[in-house]
C-alpha cells in the first residue's frame, strides 16, 4: 500500500493507525504547491488533489481521513481500533471522528488561509476553536483517550490535529487534560514513528 502525505498534515493520523495495526506501508511525499510526487501528477492519483490518500494492494485508492481510519480499523479487528459494528459505543467513535473532522480540522484549517486576516484569525481562534477546545478539555478530563481507557483511530486524528495550534501561535497553557493527552500520545511507539517517519519534533 501507499499513503500519500504532506509532513504535519492530516495524513499523520492514517500513518500512526497503520503503525498501530502493524501494517506496511509506502509513504509517498506530495508537493502541496505543484501537486506532483516522485511518481508525477498527484490529480492522477486523487481528482480531489487532497490528502490523506491510501493506494490499497489492489490499486484502488481511498481518500478523506476519518473513512480512511476506519478502513483500517475494520481491516484489523484484533487491534480493536474502533469499537465493534452496531454498538452503541462505535456510534460514539463515529460522532468523534466526524466532529474533528468538521469542526475542529476544518476551523483550524481557517488559521492557515492565506485568504484570511490576522484579526479574523485571532476573533476566530478566541471564539470558534475556544470552544472547541474547552470540550476537548473538559472531555478528556475523565478519560486517557477519547472512548475511554484504551487507544482508538479517533486519538490518532485528535492528536494529529491538535498538533497545529501551537504553528499558528495560539496558547494552550489553559488545558492541562490536552497537555496529558498529547503527552501520553508522544509516548506510543506508533506515534514516535510515525513523526520520524515525517522528520517531524515528538511532543
Amino acid at each position: 500500500m501507499k499513503l500519500y502525505f504532506s509532513p504535519g498534515s492530516c495524513a499523520l493520523a492514517s500513518q500512526i493507525a497503520l503503525r498501530e495495526a502493524g501494517q506496511d506501508v509506502e509513504l509517498i511525499k506530495v508537493d502541496f504547491a505543484t501537486k506532483t510526487t516522485v511518481d508525477g501528477d498527484y490529480f492522477q492519483v486523487s481528482a480531489k488533489g487532497l490528502i490523506p490518500a491510501l493506494r490499497l494492494d489492489d490499486g484502488e485508492v481511498l481518500t478523506e481521513g476519518a473513512v480512511i481510519l476506519q478502513w483500517i480499523a475494520d481491516q484489523h479487528p484484533q487491534f480493536r481500533l474502533l469499537p465493534a459494528f452496531g454498538t452503541r459505543e462505535r456510534y460514539r467513535a463515529m460522532q468523534w471522528l466526524n466532529y474533528i473532522a468538521t469542526d475542529l480540522h476544518k476551523g483550524m484549517a481557517v488559521m492557515f488561509s492565506p485568504f484570511v486576516d490576522e484579526a479574523s484569525k485571532t476573533r476566530f481562534a478566541e471564539g470558534n476553536l475556544a470552544s472547541r477546545f474547552d470540550y476537548i478539555e473538559q472531555h478528556l478530563s475523565g478519560s486517557d483517550y477519547v472512548l475511554g481507557a484504551e487507544f482508538s483511530v479517533v486519538d490518532a486524528y485528535l492528536y494529529n490535529v491538535l498538533r497545529w495550534p501551537v504553528r499558528v501561535n495560539i496558547d494552550m497553557s489553559a488545558y492541562p487534560s490536552i497537555k496529558r493527552f498529547m503527552d501520553r500520545m508522544a509516548q506510543r511507539p506508533a506515534v514516535r514513528a510515525a513523526l520520524k517517519a515525517e522528520g517531524l519534533p515528538v511532543r
